[in-house]
């Protein structure tokens, strides 16, 4: 079978990257160890930049985390120039173990208007952006195995279903509201201008303005900000030293109980028919 498998994906701490690509993989071996794949990581804002095609003998296994149940605002604009032509697509989102609302379904039609054939999508549970005890250090060891057999099945449909069945995902049209935070007093608590501060034990490696998924650290001093804050837990999490952190009350309050009500462990939800 003359494919090319593409494991496309936007992954600030990881998470994301380590489910498309394990998907990308296995959908690999599982159709022949001869196919290539080709990787595509427009994390950074630079690749953003660059318009992508495909053709009808591509499979795209694609990955985006969830913001408030939703695809991130920020990549809607990129994700709508992804040109299919015609290729098979698997939509991959990736949430912090509240819930994806209709962020997959979101994906699918971006990706079916772009003129790809969306034949299986899946939400997975990453360690949430805001914590480091919410899904901590997920995916594991279960979500991979998980993984494993969804591409095994995915694989599978590429190769011997003749015409290849279009997916049904879960979600609502018209799409949900994005899922707003409440303050202590139940009112909605807009976080989205809230920032990052740096404390003394910053060493000035620039690794934070490096890994800023919006380009917004600024590289000569980075405590300061040149643009927007998406919260991915890019520069708090990947510092070596710690010297990134969050002190807005309504974050810390918002964080806080994600913690506490959904602690509960959630399993990914796979759609193949």
């Amino acid at each position: 079978m003359n494919k090319t498998i593409n494991a496309m994906y936007f992954s600030a701490t990881d998470t994301t990257k380590k489910v498309v690509s394990g998907i990308a993989w296995k959908v690999s071996e599982n159709i022949s160890t001869e196919i290539a794949i080709n990787t595509i990581d427009f994390t950074l804002p630079e690749v953003r930049t660059k318009p992508v095609s495909f053709t009808e003998e591509d499979v795209l296994i694609i990955g985006v985390p969830v913001y408030a149940g939703r695809v991130p605002n920020i990549l809607l604009k990129y994700l709508n120039t992804i040109m299919g032509n015609g290729a098979l697509a698997i939509p991959v989102v990736v949430y912090g173990n509240r819930n994806y609302d209709d962020a997959l379904i979101e994906l699918k039609d971006v990706l079916q208007l772009n003129g790809f054939k969306v034949i299986a999508g899946g939400a997975f549970i990453g360690e949430h952006s805001f914590s480091i005890t919410l899904a901590k250090n997920r995916p594991d060891e279960q979500d991979m195995a998980i993984i494993a057999d969804f591409a095994k099945q995915i694989g599978e449909k590429i190769s011997t279903q003749e015409e290849i069945e279009t997916v049904v995902v879960k979600g609502t049209r018209p799409y949900r509201k994005h899922y707003v935070p409440k303050t202590k007093d139940g009112s909605p608590a807009d976080i989205r201008k809230v920032v990052p501060k740096t404390n003394s034990n910053c060493i000035d490696c620039k690794l934070c303005a490096n890994l800023c998924p919006m380009g917004s650290i600024d590289v000569e001093d980075v405590s300061k900000l040149n643009g927007i804050c998406i919260k991915c837990g890019a520069c708090i999490k990947k510092c070596p030293t710690q010297a990134k952190y969050y002190d807005d009350q309504n974050y810390l309050r918002h964080k806080q109980e994600l913690e506490i009500e959904f602690a509960s462990r959630r399993e990914p939800e796979l759609f193949l028919t």
